[in-house]
């Protein structure tokens, strides 16, 4: 499927949300994030750890930028050394495909993120 080369698209109204079903193949594309029903609407969500709140902020930010690329923009709660992510289709109320392609970008930076640091 290889989710992070593709490219979030408009979500049209009267599109319905995934159903349970349909949700399973995604999410085994997108490894640590977890379905969460909030208030009858599924979102998908994860919790990245970092060294301290310096960090954290600078991953916020550049989930930031791929949010704007991708016209698709997820909840993010920022705390010391850590970033909670959080994603949903507002439009449809639960998940569309990009929720996950956004999911597998932001995976994407992490382990890019991972690696730079390792240098």
């Amino acid at each position: 499927m290889n989710l992070a080369h593709q490219k979030c698209v408009p979500c049209e109204g009267g599109t319905k949300p995934m159903a349970t079903g349909e949700i399973e193949p995604y999410l085994e594309e997108v490894k640590d994030w977890k379905v969460v029903n909030q208030n009858g609407a599924d979102t998908i969500s994860r919790e990245f750890k970092f060294k301290d709140f310096k960090e954290a902020l600078a991953f916020v930010n550049k989930i930031g930028e791929i949010a704007e690329e991708e016209g698709h923009h997820p909840d993010i709660k920022l705390g010391w050394g850590r970033v909670k992510v959080e994603l949903s289709t507002h439009a449809i109320g639960g998940l569309s495909t990009n929720d996950f392609i956004l999911a597998a970008k932001i995976n994407k930076l992490q382990q890019e993120q991972e690696r730079s640091e390792a240098k």
